[in-house]
């Protein structure tokens, strides 16, 4: 059977000796804005390109603003910042996500905290929060949320959207409204994904995404948050630019800022990229439904996007049998020229997250046992 599947992928990507996970597509006018941006001299993160890259990504996602970072990481931990996440407080998010997620919660001193996904998302389960929340949380005279067993503060919590796929982020929302908890999304790999046709990202108090070389479009590296809240979003650009005073000469800030800006060079290749956007979603769920429909007559579970959601599609994702049978079909498919990879280790079972409070991560175990990430460039 896995020699049916690998065969069947290099039918799909042929003329190619080892086929990649992910791999970008620069179709259009890359080139054409990146000389662009070399020919002003502008290539650092003051140029037109910066500017524009943020009004088009706020115009197709709905947001009201958006920052332009250097990184989805960043924008993550920036987020965290400015919704007022400080050291010693805990970040409720999920075991099942890129490293990054957790990492930018380390960034500011929090602990993360990880509550189970859901079977039908991959994403963080409504139905586990609130459980986790009716436990262990209560809100205060100062009007926060505090964890009753460890009597830190909660102050954020971070769903993120698994492989493209929204998770239930109305219901998210509304359970930690109700706890005063703010919403930061990681929409790191979602970026042309919706729920309930509202785009991911665009539901929580922030929003961010990344650009990395593998994801649906990139810039090579960078990121952006996107946000509702005008205040927000301009002292969001205030700190990325190290906090600096605008002054024709002199050098004055207010408050501890980051290097976090875009530069320009990436912000056109960005631009370009954006103008295949609808091409490479169309593309990208024509081959979905392709694995779909092939992996429908094999003992093998291929991941459809969720009820009420719009999927980008961004790594198609299989599910087998057990971890044996995971660990099989991954040995065979890279030792034969496709590129396969497991589910990320969770979180709680990496050596620096271990004795973080977790809140009984069955379907997360479950899921990292029998995910498989398949080749989902575009074509």
């Amino acid at each position: 059977m896995f020699q049916h599947v690998t065969q069947f992928i290099k039918g799909i990507y042929s003329n190619v000796e080892f086929i990649p996970l992910h791999e970008p597509r620069f179709p259009g006018n890359e080139k054409k804005y990146l000389n662009d941006c070399i020919d002003s001299t502008f290539v650092s993160s003051v140029g037109q390109y910066v500017n524009s890259f943020e009004n088009i990504i706020a115009n197709y996602t709905g947001a009201s603003r958006a920052v332009a970072v250097v990184n989805g990481t960043e924008a993550l931990h920036l987020s965290l910042r400015l919704m007022g996440v400080g050291m010693g407080d805990e970040v409720i998010t999920q075991p099942l996500t890129f490293i990054a997620t957790a990492n930018a919660i380390t960034y500011i001193g929090a602990c993360p905290v990880f509550v189970d996904v859901d079977l039908k998302t991959l994403g963080l389960s409504p139905e586990s929060l609130s459980a986790f929340l009716e436990e262990f949380a209560e809100v205060r005279e100062d009007g926060s949320c505090y964890n009753k067993r460890s009597g830190r503060r909660i102050s954020a919590c971070v769903p993120m959207h698994t492989f493209g796929h929204p998770v239930h982020i109305d219901k998210i929302v509304n359970i930690c409204s109700s706890y005063s908890i703010p919403v930061v999304e990681d929409a790191a790999e979602s970026l042309g994904s919706s729920f309930k046709n509202k785009h991911t990202g665009t539901f929580g108090s922030i929003g961010i995404l990344s650009f990395n070389g593998n994801k649906i479009i990139t810039t090579g590296g960078g990121g952006m948050i996107i946000t509702n809240n005008d205040e927000i979003a301009a002292l969001a650009k205030h700190l990325t630019t190290q906090a600096k005073v605008p002054h024709p000469w002199e050098f004055n800030h207010d408050r501890i800022g980051y290097n976090y800006r875009l530069p320009n060079l990436n912000a056109a290749l960005g631009c370009a990229q954006m103008e295949q956007i609808d091409l490479f979603l169309e593309k990208k769920r024509a081959l979905a439904h392709r694995y779909a429909d092939f992996f429908s007559n094999l003992d093998i579970i291929f991941f459809m996007e969720p009820v009420d959601c719009v999927s980008n599609y961004w790594l198609n994702t299989i599910i087998l049998k057990d971890r044996q049978e995971r660990d099989i079909f991954l040995e065979y498919t890279n030792k034969h020229g496709v590129m396969t990879r497991p589910a990320w280790t969770l979180m709680n079972r990496l050596p620096m997250f271990s004795e973080s409070q977790n809140a009984g991560l069955n379907n997360a175990g479950w899921l990292a046992d029998r995910i498989v990430n398949i080749p989902s460039s575009v074509i």
